[in-house]
């Protein structure tokens, strides 16, 4: 495969090289196990709540426990990532998986459980930072959007695996210990991602921050450069130039706009209800009077439409644009989402369960799955981007922290269809404050935004 790229104001030939095809599979390995981990759990629930004899608080707090490590963990991790570099501080989060998984199988009580809950969760935080980082670092400019776009397909295809591996299991006749093969058997492929780690280069760009030159020049020939020399100096240049960049502040009275974006995306892409469905699918489809044997198969469902339309997502985000599609979502998810609290309010058509949830998980997958990420890093200037999308990813992990507590309590106080009900409203919400107020920014230059959103 050849791609011409500009270096230097010239044009050179570049073609995919077998390193740089190997590095961004690795890195990208990490959003399957991302995804994994997010959505095992869901296969759990029922057998955790009789093994430990949990309510509708502490189940939340079960699942809640990881989130709050997700959410310490991508904090942290830019920081970790910049001290030793992207791919060191990819195999600490492979560690942190292979010990909360191993450790979630053998756990010997509640308390030793939620310990090895968070320490996954530290490692999904983590990945979720310094993959996409990782993978942009070795990307050429014009396949960065594709080879970063990998993570976010790893994270969907790890959820299906999560969800078909429960299924699996469950056919096994585990008894009361099926719960430790779910959640253990995630320490195999955790393991295999550890050792290809080593298996991969740092990247140039870090390298040039820690002064080794040479090492980076080297990496560039391996992943392909054309003009090895030249892109290395550029790579220096925009170093030092993001350098003298790092004291702006990101709460300035010129940044409210992306700033309003940034934290209302990342909140709306909770509030549509995803993770809550995706933690809590088998009890949801319990409550409607499924096995456990067959809600698990009907989560299989909602993986692989999941996993479809995120592909779809992909081919339409520069075709009908980022406004349009969060639209098109809104409307779909709140009706999707209305359906479902009717059949819980009415105890009526539980067949239709199955079909609303997959034609739901479409709507999200071709909107917010497909936007959020792209929209962040779109709305903020390169001098305070980094910062605008922790402020965005912040904000969609706290409230995703928020609702997982607080979706059985509300669902066992008041009724299975109260969290549906009040995600439908927010579906509804977020259509008219994306209609109102959300610019669209498909085919507009970065710079070309920045002075539509009023950016100096």
């Amino acid at each position: 495969m050849l791609l011409l790229v500009a270096i230097s104001g010239e044009t050179f030939p570049m073609k995919m090289t077998r390193y740089l095809l190997k590095s961004t599979i690795v890195g990208a390995l990490g959003g399957l196990l991302f995804g994994f981990d997010t959505a095992v759990i869901a296969g759990t629930t029922q057998q955790l709540t009789l093994v430990y004899n949990l309510s509708p608080k502490t189940l939340g707090f079960t699942v809640t426990i990881g989130l709050i490590g997700t959410i310490l963990g991508a904090m942290s991790a830019g920081v970790l990532g910049q001290r030793i570099g992207g791919r060191e501080a990819l195999r600490i989060m492979a560690v942190l998986y292979t010990i909360s998984a191993i450790g979630c199988a053998i756990a010997w009580d509640w308390p030793s459980l939620l310990v090895f809950r968070f320490i996954g969760g530290l490692g999904i935080g983590g990945s979720s930072v310094l993959g996409p980082v990782y993978i942009a670092e070795l990307a050429p400019a014009k396949w960065r959007g594709r080879m970063v776009g990998m993570f976010q397909i790893n994270i969907v295809v790890g959820i299906l695996v999560a969800y078909l591996s429960n299924y699996i299991i469950s056919l096994l006749n585990l008894g009361m210990h099926q719960w430790r093969w779910q959640l253990g058997v995630a320490a195999f492929p955790s393991v295999l991602f550890l050792i290809m780690l080593y298996g991969i280069p740092r990247s140039s760009r870090w390298l040039v921050t820690q002064n080794k030159t040479d090492e980076a020049l080297e990496v560039l020939k391996l992943m392909g450069s054309p003009n090895s020399e030249a892109e290395l100096r550029e790579i220096m240049d925009s170093i030092h130039l993001e350098r003298g960049m790092a004291a702006e502040p990101l709460f300035k009275r010129s940044y409210r706009l992306p700033i309003f974006l940034a934290i209302s995306i990342g909140l709306f892409n909770q509030l549509s209800g995803i993770n809550a469905i995706l933690y809590y699918s088998n009890d949801i489809f319990a409550a409607a009077g499924f096995s456990q044997v067959s809600g698990a198969l009907q989560t299989v469902l909602v993986g692989a439409m999941n996993l479809a339309a995120t592909f779809l997502g992909m081919a339409l985000i520069d075709k009908l644009g980022r406004k349009t599609l969060l639209m098109i979502g809104s409307i779909g998810m709140a009706f999707c989402l209305s359906g479902v609290a009717a059949i819980f309010f009415t105890n009526s058509h539980q067949s239709a369960l199955v079909w609303l949830l997959v034609v739901y998980i479409a709507f999200f997958a071709i909107s917010q799955g497909a936007v959020i990420w792209v929209y962040i890093a779109e709305v903020f200037p390169n001098r305070v981007r980094a910062k605008g999308q922790s402020l965005g990813s912040s904000s969609h992990w706290i409230m995703n922290a928020i609702i997982a507590q607080l979706f059985p309590v509300i669902a066992a106080r008041y009724s299975r269809g109260a969290p549906f009900t009040l995600f439908a409203a927010m579906m509804v919400l977020q259509f008219i404050l994306v209609m109102l107020i959300y610019p669209e920014t498909k085919g507009i230059s970065l710079e070309q935004l920045q002075h539509k959103l009023g950016i100096e």
